[in-house]
């Protein structure tokens, strides 16, 4: 196929949904054509890119311009992160592509990318929403525990449901993370009141159900288990740090769940691995047991030299790819029951799950003691991201989704 991948951002390994579904469409022998905002921070991540993609059309857009963009976005209806990137000059990229009939398919990157999507005329269209972001700031209403975060997400939030409801009417297909956020989606789109001329035309029976989930993938040669030696009695926990959700989690690991490990092994390290900590986040350092690193060029020597992985995410969507890129290194994991609901795992095989800090103390603690049943849980975890989460596997779903966007009734209708 001949693809159109529209992005507000440059995918790049930090943004590994997309980064991945282009090399491996790539490698399965689709031609695709990049048209994203970009910035001269993004030069880096674009050239990995340039051995794969037939074209990339880049539209630099500033920092400033992005602010602006949300300012003047607040008293209308598009969710702020949807306006960040929205740029005429974007947008007369999109459609000079789409004009010009090249193109099978469009594959549209997130919400933050939809409205771009709406331009097209001539290219059926599929939307990776990735996660149902309202159901995100609902959760974040109630978990974060930044002011500033909770005040975002109040100010978006009746406005990215609306917004989420409409693209899942628009576009022939919409692909999700997992079966939660799949959920999440249609019941958005069967509160969304149908315009006269959708009842008139029947468009809504067309788009019985447009939405599909491809879950995310893993590079299993890059995350490969490594000839490190774990240290003794460490706990990882990695992640983009100036994520919400990955603040609340920080906070929650280091004050709640630690003073139980620590009252029966007080000589427990942790390390908490990820870019741009907040300050609440680094003030965790002042014990000497824990461990802040701020950006890591490379995660994996962090997480292969743990004893065990947590991800004790107080709240959440779709697919924790922090859970995948540990099991694949073969490092046993502990995480939050909500972080595994998307996947096929099996507790107790696969890795531990906890919710309260009784019930991850004492999965920790097990596995410290037992080394074995900590390698053993490790190359469990291992197999099983080997069987569900390669970026072949996921791929393949992808194409499927494609596949169904182009046999839509409302794309055989506009060929006739």
């Amino acid at each position: 196929m001949n693809i159109l991948f529209i992005s507000a951002y440059v995918p790049s390994p930090i943004r590994i949904r997309s980064y991945g579904f282009i090399r491996t469409l790539a490698r399965r022998g689709h031609r695709i054509t990049l048209v994203c905002a970009a910035d001269a921070g993004d030069r880096a991540a674009l050239d990995t890119l340039r051995d794969v993609c037939a074209k990339i059309v880049t539209v630099h857009i500033s920092k400033a311009e992005m602010a602006w963009n949300a300012l003047r976005a607040l008293p209308g209806a598009m969710p702020l992160q949807a306006a960040l990137s929205f740029a005429p000059r974007l947008l007369d990229a999109v459609r000079t592509e789409d004009h010009s009939g090249r193109y099978d398919i469009a594959h549209i990157e997130h919400l933050r990318a939809a409205a771009l999507g709406y331009a097209l005329q001539r290219t059926p269209a599929v939307l990776d929403a990735v996660d149902s972001i309202s159901m995100l700031f609902e959760r974040a209403l109630r978990g974060s525990p930044s002011l500033k975060s909770r005040s975002l997400v109040l100010l978006d939030l009746a406005r990215t449901r609306a917004y989420e409801a409409d693209y899942t009417n628009h576009f022939e297909r919409v692909i999700v993370t997992s079966p939660e956020d799949a959920w999440a989606l249609r019941l958005l789109r069967a509160t969304r009141p149908q315009s006269g001329a959708e009842a008139s035309t029947g468009l809504d029976e067309a788009h019985e159900d447009p939405i599909a989930i491809v879950p995310n993938g893993v590079d299993l040669d890059y995350f490969t288990p490594q000839p490190v030696e774990r240290a003794p009695a460490t706990l990882v926990f990695s992640g983009k740090m100036s994520y919400h959700a990955n603040e609340a989690a920080a906070l929650f690991l280091v004050r709640d769940i630690m003073p139980l490990v620590w009252a029966v092994r007080p000589d427990t390290q942790v390390i908490i691995a990820g870019s741009a900590p907040p300050s609440s986040v680094r003030a965790l350092a002042s014990n000497r047991r824990v461990t802040v690193t701020g950006y890591l060029d490379d995660l994996r020597p962090a997480i292969a030299g743990a004893t065990v992985a947590v991800a004790p995410l107080r709240y959440g969507v779709g697919i924790q790819n922090k859970v995948l890129e540990a099991m694949a290194l073969a490092t046993p994991v502990v995480a939050a029951r909500q972080a595994a609901r998307a996947l096929r795992v099996e507790e107790g095989c696969d890795l531990l799950l906890a919710e309260h800090p009784q019930e991850y103390a004492a999965a920790i603690l097990s596995l410290l003691d037992d080394p074995q049943r900590a390698a053993a849980l490790g190359a469990a975890g291992r197999r099983y991201v080997e069987q569900h989460h390669a970026w072949e596997v996921a791929v393949e779903r992808l194409e499927r989704a494609y596949a169904a966007a182009l046999a839509s009734p409302t794309t055989l209708s506009s060929l006739l």
